[in-house]
């Protein structure tokens, strides 16, 4: 037991708590089970340190934090770790990437160790963190009607406005910015110039180690994209090494175009692909890895056996790395709105317009001279306008959109 403590204190005890996402105050911490997935350098294992860092300053070690692929996991099991620990009086187990966990026999992953730790030590709250790909990972514990499942996401341009030391602000709800946008416009802008801040978010502000080294920020985020698809996604779904190339090549088809109206046949054709099936498939993973975004008109139904509409990146520092410095206006504002809106929102394709949230509200995104005509006759109809400071009516500033989390 003194290997764990010496490998846990030391990480728990340096994590910075100056600054925590917004979904820190969202979970609820007394839940016996919690499991917290998010794409690969979203910030998740800052979020369990930190919550870490605190239990233990109320209590000296009552909270145990490790990786599942560090190398004392190797020889130590999960239910053995759980049984120690709580005979220790650890109160909290906060795992980490248990994607990469190596299981100790055949038929008995993460997911049913994590189940049978569950059930033999009520005294012990477990907290995991793994890949979003994890969604489509079908484990030999079934964790469903035991944990309480959190989605961390990268920076809003709120949360990137507050790391930077620029400003700081509370995120409002949707309806209360179609409402009063243009009065929250004049009191956020008052003090500081915004449109600079913004475009520099568009590029390097969505994942929270951009303060790290802005130089490589571009190719950090290439090595990461690399990995989900060399690494993570062959972790769940148990993929060949010619369709994790095939994976990069429909990347790069997609990216060359997005937003990307799919074509699927052509793109069978390239990759050399056989079935319809086995290619939704595939944008399924990259959808569930959260390196794609594909949208529909319809919500309902089995979304892996839907043809998407279109099909955007996720977000707008992806669109940037993957464009190669070639600046796709259009594409980015629209790309920003939809990885915004998307994390406490229903985004849908409408039949005027470009984005339907939550099944009411029509949203046309563009320059600050873009106008309405598309739009004019729908209710609850707005633009979403890039450039522009302050909004009237429902011409809304495109930046506000990213204060809803």
């Amino acid at each position: 037991m003194h290997e764990i403590f010496a490998y846990s204190n030391p990480v728990i005890e340096k994590v910075k708590l100056d600054f925590k996402r917004y979904l820190f105050d969202k979970i609820n911490w007394n839940s016996r089970l919690i499991e917290i997935l998010g794409a690969r350098g979203v910030g998740k294992t800052t979020l369990m340190l930190q919550k870490a860092n605190l239990l233990n300053k109320e209590v000296p070690n009552q909270a145990v934090y490790i990786s599942l692929d560090d190398q004392l996991m190797f020889t130590h099991s999960i239910v053995e770790l759980s049984e120690s620990l709580e005979q220790y009086g650890v109160k909290y187990l906060f795992l980490d990437e248990v994607h990469k966990y190596p299981p100790k026999q055949k038929g008995y992953d993460w997911s049913a160790e994590i189940k049978n730790a569950y059930d033999r030590y009520p005294g012990l709250n477990i907290v995991y963190s793994g890949s979003s790909v994890l969604k489509v990972y079908k484990g030999h514990g079934d964790l469903s009607r035991r944990k309480s499942p959190y989605r961390l996401s990268g920076l809003s341009f709120r949360e990137y406005l507050e790391l930077s030391g620029i400003a700081k602000f509370q995120a409002f709800q949707l309806n209360d910015l179609l409402a009063g946008h243009q009065e929250t416009s004049g009191r956020i802008t008052q003090d500081f110039k915004i449109i600079p801040h913004f475009k520099a978010y568009l590029k390097t502000g969505y994942y929270p180690f951009y303060k790290e080294d802005p130089a490589s920020y571009s190719s950090r985020l290439m090595n990461i994209l690399n990995v989900i698809i060399e690494t993570d996604i062959p972790a769940v779904s148990y993929i060949s090494f010619e369709t994790a190339l095939k994976l990069k090549k429909l990347l790069a088809a997609i990216a060359s175009t997005a937003p990307y109206v799919p074509n699927l046949l052509k793109l069978r054709q390239e990759l050399l692909i056989a079935d319809q099936r086995t290619l939704l498939k595939y944008l399924d993973f990259l959808e569930k890895a959260e390196v794609l975004t594909a949208l529909t008109q319809e919500t309902k139904g089995n979304k892996i056996m839907q043809k998407p509409e279109k099909i955007y990146i996720n977000n707008p520092n992806y669109s940037y790395s993957l464009h190669k410095g070639v600046e796709e206006v259009g594409t980015i504002r629209e790309t920003f709105f939809q990885s915004q809106l998307g994390v406490e929102h229903e985004i849908t394709l409408p039949s005027k317009g470009d984005f339907l949230v939550d099944g009411k509200y029509t949203f046309e995104i563009g320059g600050r001279s873009k106008t309405a005509t598309q739009i004019r006759d729908l209710p609850d109809a707005y633009l979403g306008l890039d450039d522009i400071e302050n909004g009237v009516l429902n011409r809304i500033p495109l930046w506000m959109f990213g204060f809803l989390y």
